[in-house]
């Protein structure tokens, strides 16, 4: 089996509520604590014995930062399973969508935690499938996909992308598009290109814009994303031809779930890297190694970057694609999304 359908079919299990095993040193064999069933938990440990793994962030969160074995925020934290902590409390545990409307839970107690790396790949695995980075560490004997833990860290982990379909598209105002469909190695998610009119043997206008169901469909207005969207294809149109990119990463990378959960912790007075922060994720999950994948399948080497995010000009000249210029793409505030763009510039620093 190669290496990039092993991570695919451990990042499908996870999804599916089934068992992951990464071989190593320190294996670890794991359940999401969000899909798996509490029918299949009991079969695979039936003494009730599981213990939770956290991440640090979550851990902290639940002030468990005192604690000779949860301190260190960065590295993920065990929790010894006790008779209150059965599924639906796991759950309420690790979302901390719920930490204001729960009542306390506990006592909590950490573990020493001997596999730190086989832990952090876990979580990594958790995060990829778009779920909380809260997983049961369950017995070796359990049926299990198997993913050797070499092929989760460092350029291992590097996906390719596969051209799936290509066909003309008709748009409004628009030159003459093309959209192609690619799937990355890693995930199996899907990406799309629209590869608009012509680009006259300069260096292409390119929008890298990643998904967001909520302010591309519905015009949720807690963001710029929707708007954001039509004004680059229509600077695109107007500068002759070029590409945008619709990557699959909704919430900064975190899955439409967890931006959900985020949106819940905004509504509680946090802004959006401190929720993806509490939520156990980075403040910004999202790669670009499947968007310079798929401009090099393209046979696009250098661009014209249209964004204000100076991370996405570091992550394609880093993957290998030049980045000839960057052009500024500016949206008006309206009175729901203004603090979300001011944290935005102070924290993710993006461009004003």
């Amino acid at each position: 089996m190669s290496r990039r359908s092993a991570v695919e079919r451990a990042i499908a299990a996870l999804r599916t509520g089934r068992a992951v095993r990464i071989e190593g040193a320190e294996p670890l064999t794991f359940l999401s604590i969000e899909t798996a069933t509490p029918e299949l938990l009991q079969a695979v440990d039936p003494e009730n014995k599981a213990p939770l793994l956290l991440s640090g962030r979550r851990a902290a969160a639940l002030s468990l930062a005192s604690e000779r074995d949860a301190a260190d925020p960065a590295r993920p934290v065990l929790i010894e399973r006790q008779a209150w902590l059965d599924p639906s409390a796991a759950l309420t545990l690790a979302d901390p969508a719920q930490d204001f409307a729960r009542a306390p839970i506990g006592p909590l107690k950490p573990l020493h935690l001997e596999a730190n790396a086989t832990a952090e790949a876990a979580l990594d695995l958790a995060r990829a499938a778009g779920l909380l980075p809260a997983v049961w560490l369950i017995p070796p004997n359990a049926a299990a996909v198997d993913v050797p833990l070499e092929e989760l860290s460092g350029d291992a982990f590097r996906p390719e992308v596969t051209l799936l379909a290509r066909a003309r598209l008709p748009l409004e105002d628009m030159p003459e598009t093309q959209i192609f469909a690619f799937r990355g190695s890693d995930d199996g998610q899907d990406h799309v290109a629209l590869l608009v009119g012509a680009f006259g043997g300069k260096p292409p206008l390119i929008r890298l814009h990643s998904e967001c169901l909520t302010g591309d469909v519905f015009g949720s207005l807690k963001c710029d994303c929707g708007p954001q969207l039509k004004e680059a294809l229509r600077l695109i149109a107007a500068a002759g031809g070029g590409v945008l990119l619709y990557l699959r990463q909704e919430g900064r990378g975190i899955g439409l779930a967890n931006k959900l959960r985020a949106y819940a912790l905004q509504d509680r007075g946090l802004d959006t890297v401190e929720a993806n922060l509490r939520l156990g994720f980075g403040d910004d999950e999202r790669d670009y190694a499947h968007a310079a994948a798929i401009l090099r399948k393209l046979g696009i080497e250098e661009v014209r970057l249209l964004t204000n995010n100076p991370r996405k000009v570091e992550a394609l000249e880093a993957e290998g694609i030049k980045v000839a210029e960057r052009v500024a793409h500016h949206m008006p505030a309206n009175p729901h999304n203004a603090d979300y763009l001011q944290v935005k510039r102070a924290k993710s620093g993006h461009l004003p």
